[in-house]
């Protein structure tokens, strides 16, 4: 269900979008396949090829949607 989620609202590749909508269509942050951390120390969590990463903008709560790059180790 998570990818399939992940998959309806990222179309272009990198979305940022508010935590309730996300979760109000049944995600849930528990539950993914691996995960990257960029220099800047991002965890970005992935179902598959969609990545989603938690961030705090003013005091609500936004998830930053991605697709895995080939740049992206898991090393």
């Amino acid at each position: 269900m998570n990818r399939r989620i992940l998959k309806k609202y990222n179309k272009s590749g990198y979305t940022i979008i508010r935590k309730s909508e996300l979760t109000g269509e049944g995600f849930d942050p528990k539950y993914f396949t691996h995960y990257w951390k960029n220099k800047k120390g991002d965890v970005y969590f992935f179902v598959y090829e969609y990545g989603f990463l938690l961030k705090n903008d003013n005091g609500k709560e936004k998830y930053v949607l991605v697709i895995w790059q080939d740049y992206m180790t898991t090393h």
